[in-house]
C-alpha cells in the first residue's frame, strides 16, 4: 500500500522564519506485493484403525512447509471440509483441494497451496474358524463334533457366522472334521480376513479283549449203513 512520507521540521538557531517562505511537500512511501511465488504445503492428517463396526473419523491438517518465512498461517484462510469418515475396511481420502485455501494478504500476489494427501485406513479384522479335534475308541457309532471356535481378532459386536459341520468318522482311522460357514446378515466379508481350519476326527481300535465262542454243530442218526455228516 501507500502512505505519505510525513515529516516535521524545526528551524536551526539563528534561522528566522520571517526571512523565508517555506512550503512542505510530503513524499509517498509505496510497498508493492511480492511477486515471487510462495508455496504453502498442506499435509492432511492421517489415521489408522481396525474395523469394529463403528464409524471412524480423522480431522484436520498441518502446515508442513512455507517457502517464504515472511508468509505465515495468518496470511491465508481455509474454507473447506477437513474431515474424513469411514466405517467399513478400506482407505478413505480427505480430498482437500488447493481452492479450499485463499491468500488473505495483500503483501503477496503469487501464493500456491500444495496438498499432501492424508488417509483414514481401516484394516480388516483377522478371524480364524476352527472345527474341533475329537478322539474316541471304536464303538460302532459315528464320531462327530459340531463345535467351531473363533479366534484372532474375532467378529465385531453383533456380527458373526453360522456353521454346518459335516465331519464324521465311524471306523478306526482319521478324517477331517469338515465344515462350511455362512456369514450372518449384516456381516460383510470385505471387513474380514477369514482363515478356515478343519479339525481331525480320530477313532482308535478297541483294546479291551473280545471273546468269540465257537460252538461246533452236532448231529444224531440211527445206523443204517450209510455215511452221515455234521457240518458247520
Amino acid at each position: 500500500g501507500e502512505t505519505a512520507n510525513a515529516f516535521t521540521y524545526t528551524l536551526n538557531e539563528g534561522t528566522k522564519a520571517d526571512n523565508y517562505t517555506i512550503t512542505t511537500t510530503e513524499g509517498t512511501l509505496t510497498v508493492t506485493a511480492l511477486t515471487d511465488k510462495v508455496t504453502v504445503t498442506i499435509t492432511e492428517n492421517s489415521g489408522s484403525e481396525k474395523y469394529d463396526g463403528t464409524e471412524k473419523i480423522v480431522t484436520g491438517y498441518k502446515v508442513t512447509n512455507i517457502s517464504n518465512s515472511l508468509y505465515t498461517t495468518d496470511d491465508f484462510l481455509f474454507n473447506g471440509n477437513d474431515k474424513v469418515v469411514g466405517t467399513d475396511a478400506g482407505t478413505y481420502n480427505m480430498e482437500l483441494k488447493s481452492a479450499d485455501f485463499t491468500n488473505n494478504s495483500k503483501n503477496f500476489s503469487n501464493v500456491e497451496f500444495v496438498i499432501v494427501d492424508g488417509t483414514l485406513e481401516i484394516s480388516k479384522r483377522t478371524v480364524t474358524l476352527t472345527s474341533l479335534d475329537s478322539t474316541k475308541v471304536y464303538d460302532g457309532e459315528a464320531l462327530t463334533n459340531d463345535e467351531v471356535t473363533v479366534s484372532g481378532d474375532g467378529f465385531a459386536d453383533g456380527e458373526g457366522a453360522s456353521y454346518d459341520v459335516t465331519g464324521t468318522q465311524t471306523e478306526v482311522g482319521s478324517s477331517v472334521n469338515a465344515f462350511t460357514y455362512i456369514l450372518n446378515e449384516g456381516t460383510k466379508a470385505d471387513n474380514y480376513e477369514i482363515t478356515k481350519v478343519d479339525g481331525t476326527l480320530t477313532v482308535t481300535e478297541m483294546t479291551a479283549k473280545v471273546t468269540v465262542t465257537i460252538t461246533e454243530n452236532s448231529g444224531s442218526y440211527m445206523y443204517d449203513g450209510a455215511e452221515h455228516t455234521a457240518t458247520g
